[in-house]
Formats: structure tokens, sequence, C-alpha cells
């Protein structure tokens, strides 16, 4: 696949809408490419009209994998200054089409020891992946496409999402000595989460957290009587660990649990440059792939954002680092 072939096929692939939750289309389109080309293709349901697919030509000692769904809104693809823009550009069908690529070269070189997973669902709590991890086809390694600049992840933190919830009892604003306020309890809770001591980590460094959202209250002049707020932790660490350093401010709040993913420690392959990075991956969802390895083009900083792209440049030579990084695994 020559330049041109991989950036249309790029630019195909970002110009098929593929939000979470609705990538049949774009899935379908891929399956087909790849069945044309005479990959052996299944498509794994997931939900209705949404599908995994793996594509292999023998038995799979490496598994190429990424994502086909995006972060809304949806906007289609074009080309400035050596630059390709796009749902999806860096994160992740561009990588998806560098790894198809990659693939190719390796197929038509007449190595059939590698294979692919396209996965629904990774922006929104890796459903796919769940769901793939129970049809694994003995592969020994998973280069799993993120952008990370081509870098090669030596480790990722993990996530740990949690719900404060507060209750309260509702009266006249004119009276409130007779209420109770579920938000000043949430408040409450959250200024003294700052003083809250979080775990660290020698390699992936400090715990942070974001507090995603807050909502409570049923009118201006009703004393509050019910309100919540989601944290989002990046973890270095089991999660466990800051759910006991939460556990003083359950005098205030009742806390639950959203979402748990695990920090991973990556394999990695001399030769690369290599980095740790703070978001987290499908690969947690993958162990029964093979032993992990993370890199991609693009980087992570305008994924998601309004001026999402990546460097042709960074494109191209992504192919050539999937293919090197196939033939050293093949060969270990």
């Amino acid at each position: 696949m020559d330049p041109l072939e991989l950036v249309q096929l790029a630019r195909t692939l970002i110009d098929i809408e593929s939000t979470s939750g609705y990538e049949s289309v774009a899935s379908r389109w891929i399956s087909s490419w790849l069945s044309e080309r005479g990959y052996r293709v299944v498509e794994q349901p997931v939900a209705v009209d949404r599908f995994n697919i793996v594509a292999t030509l023998g038995e799979p000692d490496v598994i190429l994998s990424t994502h086909i769904d995006c972060v809304p809104p949806f906007f289609p693809s074009h080309e400035k200054d050596g630059k390709l823009y796009g749902r999806g550009s860096c994160d992740a069908k561009g990588i998806l089409a560098a790894q198809v690529a990659a693939l190719e070269r390796l197929r038509i070189s007449g190595e059939h020891r590698v294979g692919l997973l396209v996965v629904v669902g990774e922006e929104r709590g890796s459903q796919g992946a769940r769901v793939a991890n129970e049809i694994a086809p003995g592969s020994r390694y998973l280069i799993n496409g993120e952008p990370t600049d081509n870098r090669l992840g030596a480790a990722t933190r993990g996530v740990y999402r949690v719900r404060l919830r507060a209750t309260g009892r509702a009266a006249h604003s004119s009276h409130p000595e007779l209420g109770e306020s579920a938000i000043e309890k949430i408040l409450d809770a959250l200024v003294a989460l700052r003083s809250v001591t979080l775990p660290k980590d020698d390699q992936l460094g400090q715990t942070y957290y974001t507090v995603g959202l807050i909502s409570g209250g049923v009118a201006p002049n009703v004393v509050p009587p019910s309100a919540e707020a989601e944290l989002n932790f990046r973890t270095v660490g089991p999660a466990s660990e800051i759910r006991a350093s939460l556990e003083p401010l359950c005098d205030m709040v009742a806390l639950e649990d959203v979402i748990v993913v695990p920090p991973v420690v990556l394999t990695t392959v001399d030769g690369f440059e290599k980095e740790v990075f703070p978001f987290t991956t499908d690969i947690p969802f993958l162990p029964a792939w093979g032993k992990p390895l993370l890199i991609g083009p693009g980087s992570v900083l305008v994924a998601h954002t309004d001026d999402e792209h990546v460097d042709i440049a960074d494109l191209l030579e992504s192919v050539d680092h999937y293919e090197t990084l196939a033939h050293t695994l093949l060969e270990t």
C-alpha cells in the first residue's frame, strides 16, 4: 500500500461517522475490505447492530488492535499543510489504517502469523474489548494502537470513577433551618478531599483526579434534598487504596463505585522511544490476547478536540513501526 492509498484509506474511514454506539456502517465497510483481500473475517456481536472484527490469515502469534468508535461530534476529513484532519484521524481511524497497511505488507511478504482486532465501544467503557477477550485466538502478543506520538508505551495509568451521593431534607428557603442541604454536604466532602493523601508510584507518579460532574437540588428556593458528584481518578495502583483513603468522607456522603480500570505495565522492545502515559486503553480488558504493547501515530493532546489531526509523515512512519514490531515479536 503506497502513501496515497494509506491516506485515502484513512480518509474513507474518517468520513464514515462511527461515534460510540453507531459503528455499524464503518465496521461493515472495513470488514468487507478485509474479506475482499482474502482475510478470514469474524464479526463478533457485541450489541444490537454492533460487532467486533477479527481478521486473520493463519494461526496468529501477533495481533494488531485498535477501536473504530470515536467521540462526538463527527466532522469529516481534510488535508492541510501535511496534516490529516477529521474525527478519528488520530484516535483511532488513522491508526486503524496504518495497522491495515502494515498487515497488508506482511501478507504480501508471505507472513500469515499476524492478525487484526477492531473493537467497538472503547470510548464508552470498552464494551467491545470486554467481549473480545472471550474469543482470543491464542496469540502471544497484542500491539494496541492509541495516539502515543509513535512512542512505545512503558506503562499506562488506570481509572477509578466514583460517585458521591448526599441526601438531605427539603424545606422552604425562607426557613432553611427546617431543612438539610444535600448540596452543602457534597461541597464539604469535595473540600475535605483536597486534604486526602493519594497514592504515589515511582514510575507512574502521583494519583490525580477531576470532579467531572455535579448535580443536585430541585429549585432555587428549596433547600436541596439530594445531590451527587462524580470523580475520575487517574490511578497508579489498586483502586482499593483510593477507596480506603475516601472512607473519612462517608460521614458526609455515600460512595458508589462506577468504573475500575487497573494501571498496566507494558511489554517493550529495544530500539523504540518509550514513555509512560496518563491515559488508559482497552488493554486491561484483553489479557487473553497476549503480552501487550502500545504504540500509534498522533498526539493524545489533540484527540477528542475540534482540531483533531495527525501528521501524515507520522502516519506513514507508524506503518514501519507496526511491521518492525511484528517481525521482532515473531522472532522471539
